[in-house]
């Protein structure tokens, strides 16, 4: 056993390597899909509530 998957809803296997990112508006850094984000990660810009807080011009 890894652990080193994740079942999706449709019943999918997806290893957490494959698992989309992006950067984060205000810091730069990538940042991985979470479920919690799942009908909503076109709509997410920041990795965290610190730089949703700090906005996207200043890092």
């Amino acid at each position: 056993m890894g652990g080193r998957t994740r079942k999706t809803a449709n019943g999918v296997k997806t290893a957490k390597a494959n698992l989309p990112s992006k950067p984060c508006a205000a810091c730069g850094r990538p940042f991985a899909w979470r479920k919690k984000w799942a009908r909503d990660w076109d709509n997410v810009r920041f990795c965290s509530d610190r730089c949703r807080a700090a906005g996207a011009g200043k890092p």
